[in-house]
């Protein structure tokens, strides 16, 4: 691997029980907790710190199951500084509370002490089945599970997590974290079918004849977007999320190294600067590339990705070219050789020539291109049934009321399915509340079978009126 750089090892270190109380013991547990406003699951946050603070984790951890099915993942990817850390009022101080590495340590204390779980409800309340296993499908499938319902998942990979098993690098987010909080998942109930496509192997209507009540689309967008470059056809040309999820099979061992995109010495190019794109340039690196440059259209300020993803990127090796674009990709004998780059001046100020509207463009050496521009939704369940009306890029369209209802009664969607995508955090701040809806929409229609089921004829009450 290159410079030096682990593939797997975990980039960031956790805290020790001393370390995590004395942490949580700086925590001012204020009476109008802002750092709870900036989490998108309004999680209890001062209360689990202040848990903590006396030595409780078992406590702590109850405390944060009432809002979030995937803490120890959320401890490691959430965007902390632009969330609960970033409204953290000692963040003014520059002294905000480590929230991201304490949620972490209590989640990690969890599992590695396999402390008694929660007591749970009998799953009489209805049937539900969930396509995908991603944060948000494992989000809706925690939450129904903990209200009574029971709860199927299925999921078209080998292995369930979605995005958290394929898409995050190993040295962010490792698979045995991920494994180990499906499992908690499981532990609630929950059962999961791996193997299972939809439009293939099932379909909606499927389902619905097997007796559910409620069906969640939780597939994410699987369909990765291209742009229109000359070359972009080029063996050399990948896509981000493939080229992440060859990287992660190739740590299962299911791959061989030959297998994956990059090879030890490449000169390699990321379009995009979001945090899968931060994921594809630090991957190249650690799988022995020469360099790697990112090229974005825009600023370091209107990037995605996170400052500290892009600080560490930079430390790393990573180059960034701003208010740039890759506009050809050019070959040699039908193998990349090189890439055209043009770059857009910066405005000066008070100049109003042209000149300074002019770009300029190099030619550059390269051997691999991987494209980080976004997805949109593959079309497998749409296609395979009626009644799911989709917008004009193919996101499904959803209700109000019961929210997250598509136009198909009784299957609902959310997360990046239905262009709600954003972060881990923020596809499980959707599903929540999908949750909620998919709850009172069984809620109703138990209810309405009940009303309309006809009495039973007391028999023996007629007999004696005779």
């Amino acid at each position: 691997m290159g410079k030096g750089i682990s593939l797997n090892k975990e980039v960031s270190r956790g805290y020790t029980m001393l370390e995590a109380i004395n942490e949580a013991k700086r925590c001012l547990n204020c009476k109008v907790p802002q750092c709870k406003k900036g989490c998108p699951i309004g999680n209890d946050i001062p209360d689990w710190i202040h848990e903590l603070s006396k030595g409780n984790p078992g406590n702590a951890m109850e405390i944060i199951h009432a809002k979030s099915n995937l803490p120890a993942i959320c401890g490691r990817v959430c965007a902390h500084e632009r969330q609960c850390e970033g409204h953290c009022v000692l963040g003014k101080k520059g002294e905000h509370i480590n929230i991201g590495k304490l949620e972490r340590f209590i989640a990690d204390f969890d599992g590695d002490m396999g402390l008694i779980g929660e007591t749970l409800p009998q799953k009489t309340r209805g049937r539900v089945a969930v396509i995908g296993s991603g944060p948000a499908g494992l989000t809706i499938a925690g939450d129904l599970s903990r209200q009574g319902f029971a709860v199927e998942i299925f999921e078209m990979e080998p292995e369930a997590g979605g995005v958290l098993r394929f898409g995050i690098p190993e040295y962010r987010l490792p698979k045995d974290v991920v494994r180990r909080e499906i499992e908690k998942i499981e532990r609630l109930g929950v059962s999961i079918h791996c193997n299972q496509t939809a439009g293939e192997d099932f379909t909606i209507d499927d389902l619905f004849s097997r007796g559910f009540d409620a069906i969640f689309m939780g597939t994410g967008t699987g369909k990765p977007k291209m742009l229109d470059i000359p070359g972009n056809d080029l063996e050399g040309v990948r896509m981000a999320i493939y080229f992440l999820r060859r990287v992660s099979l190739f740590n299962e061992g299911s791959i061989g190294r030959e297998e994956v995109m990059v090879n030890e010495g490449d000169r390699v190019f990321v379009i995009g600067c979001g945090n899968t794109a931060m994921d594809a340039a630090r991957t190249a690196l650690r799988l022995g590339a020469a360099s790697v440059d990112v090229v974005y259209h825009r600023t370091i300020n209107e990037m995605a990705a996170l400052r500290a993803e892009y600080d560490e990127a930079v430390e790393e090796g990573v180059r960034f070219n701003w208010r740039s674009s890759i506009v050809e990709i050019h070959d040699e004998g039908g193998r990349l050789s090189e890439v055209v780059v043009e770059t857009k001046p910066e405005a000066v100020e008070g100049d109003a020539s042209d000149q300074q509207t002019q770009p300029t463009r190099r030619t550059l050496p390269a051997d691999k291109v991987i494209m980080a521009v976004g997805s949109v939704p593959a079309s497998r369940i749409v296609s395979t049934t009626t009644g799911i009306d989709v917008d004009d890029r193919g996101y499904v369209l959803t209700r109000e009321y019961p929210y997250g209802m598509t136009t198909r009664k009784g299957v609902f969607a959310g997360g990046d399915v239905a262009n709600r995508q954003a972060t881990v955090v923020h596809a499980m701040q959707d599903a929540k509340r999908v949750a909620e809806g998919i709850a009172q929409y069984v809620d109703a229609i138990k209810l309405m079978e009940s009303i309309n089921r006809k009495p039973e004829t007391n028999t023996d009450d007629e007999n004696k009126q005779e």
